[in-house]
């Protein structure tokens, strides 16, 4: 079990083992759900939208790959890894 403290701020640090075990960053969103018993609430963290990723791997000056040579990368990197 994890505790937090709610400040006067009515702001709460989320224990790292809880934010290790959601996947949870820095910056990222979570929704908080009250339950209907209305003493409980629910944190889970918002998936990331494609827009919020976008262009998050381009590096400039790095030449495009198709799709073929994407999909050889995976098979032989799956090929490496259970030889």
């Amino acid at each position: 079990m994890a505790l937090a403290t709610l400040t006067t701020k009515g702001q709460v640090t989320i224990p790292k083992a809880i934010r290790d075990s959601l996947k949870i960053q820095s910056g990222d969103k979570i929704e908080i759900i009250v339950t209907e018993k209305k003493r409980e609430a629910v944190i889970r963290p918002i998936s990331k939208k494609v827009d919020d990723i976008f262009c998050k791997l381009y590096k400039p000056g790095r030449s495009a790959v198709s799709p073929e040579a994407m999909d050889d990368a995976i098979i032989n990197r799956i090929k490496d890894r259970f030889k």
